[in-house]
């Protein structure tokens, strides 16, 4: 988990992102960095799972770099992954990262739009999605071919986030206290016409799919910055991408400071904060087929 939320590509894509020699917006680091900083939640998540039987056959949807996927492998040690993504260049890094951990023999990288045609995906007994149904165009159906999927009693397991994640505190920058909310507000128009499902409620949507809602819970993140050296480049990494996306709606004192931030050779850069953490929640809907 899958994060920083992913961003939606043309057609339907998921997780899509350029090569990762060229990665403009920052989208496969952030992957990587929300994997790093968020091991311990994500372990947290997968052990929470109401599985009945240890799963042999799991499918991770929008698996981008592999977060979900390697943290199922590890919850499942006999269990084989087929990790499909829309992305080359995120399953080329996931491919990667399975060679260096030795788990290539567990990993299948799909290549697959699920908006479009899906590939033969056999009959798993767990399928995991985290943060990916919100940017499909038509996330009923995927509930209702997953549901077909599933053997029966198979569980799929569907991972939403609040939103893009928080690092400073509600009265920082001294110099614009309270920037990053008007961040992350910039961005809620745009959200909402580009992502009309991101944040929704799966529970009904589940149930109308035919699954039996297990559970439903939500989890907070709350990650020092002190406690995990990763946090700064997160938090960098991540607000890059939000400048990208929020610069033709901030102020220019906002954006003026934000550039201070980001400036790694600033006195007052992000880099240079012992206050930083990461502050999200994470909803996680456990469905059973019936």
């Amino acid at each position: 988990m899958t994060h920083a939320s992913p961003h939606r590509a043309p057609h339907g894509h998921l997780h899509s992102a350029p090569h990762p020699a060229r990665d403009p917006d920052g989208q496969a680091e952030i992957l990587d960095l929300d994997a790093e900083v968020l091991a311990e939640h994500l372990a947290a998540v997968t052990a929470g799972l109401p599985v009945e039987r240890s799963p042999r056959r799991i499918v991770d949807l929008g698996c981008g770099t592999g977060a979900g996927t390697f943290a199922l492998l590890t919850r499942f040690p006999e269990a084989e992954v087929a990790a499909v993504d829309a992305s080359p260049s995120h399953l080329d890094r996931l491919r990667a990262k399975a060679e260096a951990l030795g788990v290539a023999d567990r990993v299948r990288p799909v290549p697959a739009d699920l908006d479009g045609d899906w590939p033969a995906l056999g009959r798993p007994d767990l399928v995991w999605a985290s943060a990916s149904l919100h940017h499909l165009a038509d996330p009923d159906r995927a509930l209702r071919t997953v549901h077909e999927l599933l053997v029966p009693g198979g569980l799929f397991a569907v991972v939403e986030l609040a939103g893009f994640p928080r690092f400073l505190p509600a009265d920082a920058p001294a110099e614009r206290p309270g920037l990053e909310d008007r961040c992350h507000g910039a961005l809620t128009h745009q959200h909402a016409e580009r992502l009309p499902h991101r944040g929704a409620d799966w529970g009904p949507k589940l149930t109308a799919a035919g699954f039996a809602v297990e559970s439903e819970r939500t989890i907070a993140v709350d990650v020092a910055g002190a406690d995990n050296a990763g946090v700064g480049r997160y938090a960098m990494s991540s607000l890059k991408r939000l400048r990208g996306n929020a610069a033709h709606a901030l102020a220019a004192d906002d954006l003026a400071a934000l550039d201070q931030l980001l400036d790694p050779e600033s006195p007052l850069s992000i880099l240079r904060r012992d206050d930083l953490a990461v502050r999200t929640e994470r909803t996680v809907w456990a469905a059973r087929r019936v």
